[in-house]
């Protein structure tokens, strides 16, 4: 399925595809590079036959005048305030970049600075929007919601417990409210909520702005456990992902759900990840069945699949960058990718993980906070693989510390730091501490 996404129509991208390969190799001719001109004429069936041209120089060197003004409106459509730019840049662009420095450190410099214990295997992790809290689930059925700054103020202490809350303490809040494994968390976009999914097919709603909460103010009860949720940008809306195939969007307010009226659209095995576009225009999803979807978030119909993502192995997550021309997933083939949405074509493979087993458990690739860095867990070794974004170059591996695997990773929205959660019953607080005269 083709969506209308792209900007222009596919046979205009050709002819002007085309047009573009003609100036390249006439300006190779002209530069006196008649070898490389003639094969790449060759490969390109270029007809009739190229004169020598000085003119995509004279095209290249206008559009980089006004490339600036460009990228600058490209960034402001991402609705960053400018403290929020100036932390975290503009994100990942290959539209625009060409040789970008990377000035985020690497993943792996960071350290842990907190760890907490769960009575279950920690299978879900979650950041608050502004970054300043974290949540964690876990198979005994309970979440815990942890405060940054408090943390970070404990990282001398890392190996004391974290049985009780209290004046300072790091968990501000411990839920109860869940029958069976918490699969998911997701912080609202802009109120004190947090949703939480399970496998009792409950997705809760708690209102972590009181002190005594403990149970849900509100209940969305469905037919399947919940492998996924996500929020509306603006909180009016929850989609989910079950182990049915069809996705659910709820109504927050009204709890009315909503799924598309086309049944061929849907997927055909248990959706695993699911997430919304900044801006709201679509969705994402992926599957055990090996495709990924994306959805038209108004229309809440399927507009482009990309079957066989990664090679018929099951996709175990999906994520938009934040200026949502890109998707990086990953799967059970311990491939991470990503895919240009305007071209639906897997531009970046990032190769490495998975080298010593095959992967048994579902986990993320996400970006760091700037989208310099893409990261991937490894099963196997329990490190994390991480990459340049922008040309898939490996860094250097970092040992996560953890005895099981790592069920699920997610990054702060804005700051050096995430959070990993184990089958060793943990979840750990990772950060980069700024050096003095760094």
């Amino acid at each position: 399925m083709r969506s209308d996404i792209n900007n222009c129509k596919p046979e205009m991208c050709i002819k002007n595809r085309d047009h573009l390969y003609r100036l390249i190799i006439s300006q190779l001719f002209y530069d006196g590079h008649s070898t490389i001109a003639s094969s790449l004429a060759a490969q390109v069936n270029a007809d009739p036959p190229c004169s020598p041209s000085d003119r995509l120089m004279s095209v290249v060197t206008k559009g980089l005048q006004h490339e600036t003004d460009r990228q600058k409106e490209s960034e402001q459509s991402l609705n960053l305030n400018p403290i929020q730019q100036m932390l975290i840049g503009p994100g990942i662009d290959l539209e625009f970049e060409t040789n970008v420095m990377c000035t985020a450190p690497e993943p792996s410099l960071y350290e842990t600075v907190y760890v907490t214990s769960h009575k279950g295997a920690c299978r879900a992790g979650a950041f608050s929007p502004d970054g300043q809290l974290i949540a964690t689930g876990s198979s005994d059925a309970s979440i815990k919601i942890l405060d940054v700054e408090r943390m970070l103020a404990k990282a001398h202490d890392i190996g004391s417990t974290d049985n009780q809350e209290g004046q300072g303490h790091p968990v501000i809040r411990t839920l109860y409210d869940h029958l069976e494994e918490v699969t998911c968390l997701e912080f609202h976009p802009n109120k004190p909520i947090l949703a939480s999914g399970s496998r009792d097919c409950h997705v809760k709603l708690f209102d972590y702005s009181k002190t005594s909460v403990k149970k849900a103010f509100k209940t969305i009860n469905d037919v399947e456990p919940i492998t996924c949720i996500s929020f509306h940008p603006l909180g009016d809306f929850i989609v989910m992902g079950t182990n049915s195939p069809v996705i659910r969007l709820y109504d927050v307010n009204t709890v009315q759900c909503y799924v598309c009226s086309l049944p061929s659209h849907q997927h055909t095995g248990p959706v695993t990840s699911i997430k919304y576009e900044p801006s709201a225009r679509y969705f994402v999803s992926s599957s055990r069945d090996g495709s990924i979807k994306l959805w038209d978030a108004v229309s809440n119909k399927c507009v482009n699949t990309f079957e066989k993502a990664h090679d018929g192995s099951q996709v175990c997550s999906v994520e938009f960058s934040r200026n949502g021309k890109y998707i990086l997933s990953s799967g059970k083939d311990s491939l991470v990718k990503l895919w240009e949405l305007s071209t639906s074509r897997c531009l970046i493979a990032y190769t490495g993980a998975g080298t010593t087993g095959k992967q048994e458990h579902r986990t993320q690739a996400l970006f760091n906070h700037t989208e310099e860095y893409v990261m991937f867990p490894d099963e196997a070794t329990t490190s994390l693989c991480a990459w340049n974004a922008r040309n898939a170059s490996r860094q250097q591996l970092l040992s996560l510390g953890h005895n099981g695997p790592i069920r699920s990773i997610v990054h702060s929205p804005n700051s050096a730091a995430f959070l990993t959660c184990s089958d060793d019953f943990r979840a750990r607080f990772w950060y980069r501490k700024h050096l003095i005269g760094a």
